[in-house]
């Protein structure tokens, strides 16, 4: 079974993550979140980033993907931009008033996901398969950061 390549880790991660991408995507929708929203709300709520730059950073995309997603969170009344005090030429994003008060439901909402898709696991199983994803996502970061990019054309 070792050379099945549907049997590998990597095929099976990107399996489940679109699993539960659907699973969150259905459960957060009524709330007014889409899973793509996450980052960007997870990192406004906690304070870890508040501008257009730190956010794609953050969420680990491109700036003009990031700048897209923020046209339409502000226009789906989820976030707000106000002039930055320290730069005038970018602005500060915030959650707005609605967002932040549906914020604890859309956590539970994903935390009650996780538990329901990690139905008969163990705590330690559960914590144990924590530590090896964080474990190999730590090796890609490595990996990828270590490679020169490839050329566009």
């Amino acid at each position: 079974m070792e050379d099945d390549v549907l049997l590998t880790p990597g095929h099976l991660i990107s399996l489940a993550a679109r699993g539960f991408a659907r699973l969150s995507e259905a459960r957060l929708k009524p709330l007014g979140f889409g899973v793509g929203h996450l980052p960007v709300l997870v990192a406004l709520q906690n304070g870890k980033a508040s501008t257009q730059r730190e956010l794609a950073r953050f969420a680990k995309v491109e700036q003009p993907p990031m700048a897209q997603m923020l046209a339409r969170m502000e226009r789906d009344g989820l976030i707000e931009r106000t002039p930055h005090p320290d730069d005038g030429r970018s602005s500060r994003i915030v959650l707005t008033k609605a967002a932040q008060a549906r914020m604890p439901d859309a956590i539970e909402t994903l935390f009650k996901g996780n538990r329901d898709a990690m139905d008969g696991f163990t705590k330690q199983e559960s914590a144990q398969l924590v530590a090896l994803l964080t474990r190999l996502l730590a090796n890609l970061d490595q990996i990828t950061s270590a490679e020169p990019s490839s050329p566009t054309s």
